[in-house]
This record gives structure tokens, C-alpha cells and sequence, in this order.
């Protein structure tokens, strides 16, 4: 027999709901690990937000203070200039838009070929995939670097962006968000006379648009926050993101101006995350992937 409890999916019966006390306590409760969580969560964005706006004494001898002796701003244009920010930044944009890119053209083409065409070896294939997902990343180091070096892709942003296509999670996630596509469309669309390009483009993209936003979200999450495969295959710093020549600036420049670059460097990854923050928070976009 079903039990009260489980009428409105929670913890707690509507019978419980019902008491005074029991509902006071858990709606304290509830409000107590909303601020935690605000806390934890936005607390170190908000305060970098602030100390990009505030003088480096106020920093130092307040650092909980909102603004004890007024605000700053000289800080934001003296990194986006002085500092060259904006160059640095601009490199970081157009990394993570190249590795997006092919990170998607990866991920999208072969989860359709291991899904939806499924060739004789599909299985193997997949096997294959999967079994990279152990290896350590920086086993692949070396051997990535020597064939980059090899085809003299150093201080090239081809060097970033092939590399970033082989992405084994992206593309296991893609191929189980097809597997639960209706097969019965595909089956129309090939008697209509539709071939694999136009039933790629046509329509199995259209219907993964979630799964595209997710992919896109952590595709230019990773790619932005990366620091050791840049630095090694771009030692230019004129071609170097931010994530690489930041720490190298942080000894040459002032507190306030270093923090108001930080506070730059973390405006697009926050763009990015709250233009798709539904598929997050719904978990739309990764229905497919995990159900059967």
C-alpha cells in the first residue's frame, strides 16, 4: 500500500504538513540551506565582484566591508588597458568558441553514427569509447604534445582546438540522448527518401537541442578554465587566455587591478551558464542520456 508520505513526493505526510510546529521547522530548515547554499555558492563571485571595485587598502583591511571608502572603478579599465586584459581576453573567446565548435562537430557526428546508424561494430566502438574515460588525462599528455609539435601546430589555436574534439564523455552523453529519440521519425524521414546528411541536419539536431546546450555549456566551461595544455602548446604570451597569463601578470600588477581582472575573466562563463540554466536546473537536457 502506498503510504501519505509519498502523495506529494516528499519527506513529510500532508498529515504533517498540517501541524503547526512541523511545518514552522521545516520551512526554517528550508530557508537556513537556501542561505547556506547562497552563501557557498555566490558568495565568492559576489565578493569578487566587489573587491574589483574597491581600493587594495579597503581589500586588505576590510575584506567584508561593501565599500568603506567608496568605489573604484579606474580598476576595471585600467586591466582591460594597462594590463591588456582585452587581448588576453579575446584570445580566451576565440579558444573557447573554436573548441566548442569542434567538440560539438565531434560529439554530435558520432554520437548520431554509434546511435543512429548504427554500424555492424556499433558496440565495439562504443566499448572503445568508454574505455578512454579511464585513462588519466595526463597520460595523453606527452604523446599529444609530441604530435602537435609534429605537425607544427605550436602557438596555433588549432593547437587547443583538435585536441578538445576528443571527448569521450561528450560523446557517450550525446549518443544515449539519441538512443532515446523515436526511431519511428528516422524511419519516416529515410522512406521519405531523407539520406544520413539530411536526417543528421534535418531532423535529429532539431529534436537535441538540449543536449546541445549542455554540451555547449560544458564545452566552454572547460575550455575556458583550462591552464596546462594552453600554456604548454601556446608559450607566445600574445596568443596565451586569460587562465594562462594571469597568474604570470598577478606579481606585476596592483591587488585591486589583478582582482578587477578576475572579475572580468568570469564574465562570460557566467553568461553562458545563465543563458542555459534551465536545461541545468530541469534536467531536460540530460533526460535522454540517462534513461533505459
Amino acid at each position: 500500500m502506498k503510504s501519505t508520505s509519498d502523495s506529494n513526493g516528499g519527506l513529510l505526510s500532508a498529515a504533517d504538513w498540517r501541524r503547526p510546529g512541523v511545518r514552522r521547522t521545516a520551512r526554517t530548515v528550508h530557508t537556513l540551506l537556501l542561505v547556506v547554499l547562497f552563501v557557498v555558492g555566490l558568495g565568492p563571485m559576489l565578493w569578487l565582484a566587489k573587491a574589483a571595485v574597491t581600493p587594495t587598502r579597503d581589500t586588505l583591511r576590510e575584506p567584508l566591508s561593501l565599500w568603506p571608502n567608496g568605489f573604484d572603478f579606474a580598476n576595471l579599465s585600467e586591466a582591460w588597458t594597462r594590463v591588456e586584459i582585452d587581448k588576453h581576453f579575446l584570445n580566451t573567446v576565440i579558444i573557447a568558441v573554436g573548441a566548442w565548435f569542434v567538440q560539438l562537430l565531434v560529439a554530435t557526428t558520432a554520437g548520431f553514427a554509434l546511435s543512429v546508424l548504427r554500424p555492424r561494430y556499433g558496440r565495439v566502438l562504443t566499448g572503445l569509447v568508454l574505455a578512454t574515460l579511464f585513462l588519466p588525462p595526463v597520460v595523453l599528455l606527452v604523446p599529444m604534445y609530441l604530435n602537435v609539435v609534429e605537425v607544427s601546430m605550436i602557438d596555433t589555436f588549432w593547437a587547443v582546438w583538435l585536441p578538445a574534439g576528443a571527448n569521450a564523455f561528450n560523446v557517450l552523453l550525446v549518443q544515449r540522448f539519441f538512443d532515446n529519440l523515436p526511431r519511428e521519425v528516422f524511419e519516416a524521414a529515410i522512406m521519405d527518401g531523407a539520406g544520413a546528411g539530411r536526417l543528421f541536419w534535418s531532423v535529429v539536431l532539431p529534436m537535441s537541442r538540449p543536449v546541445l546546450g549542455v554540451v555547449s555549456v560544458f564545452a566552454v566551461i572547460a575550455t575556458w578554465k583550462d591552464f596546462l595544455w594552453p600554456m604548454l602548446v601556446l608559450p607566445t604570451p600574445a596568443m596565451q587566455p586569460l587562465s594562462v597569463r594571469l597568474p604570470v601578470l598577478q606579481q606585476y600588477i596592483e591587488l585591486d587591478v589583478f582582482l578587477a581582472a578576475l572579475a572580468i575573466s568570469t564574465v562570460l562563463p557566467v553568461a553562458v551558464f545563465l543563458v542555459f540554466q534551465r536545461l541545468f536546473l530541469s534536467g531536460g537536457g540530460l533526460s535522454g542520456a540517462v534513461k533505459g
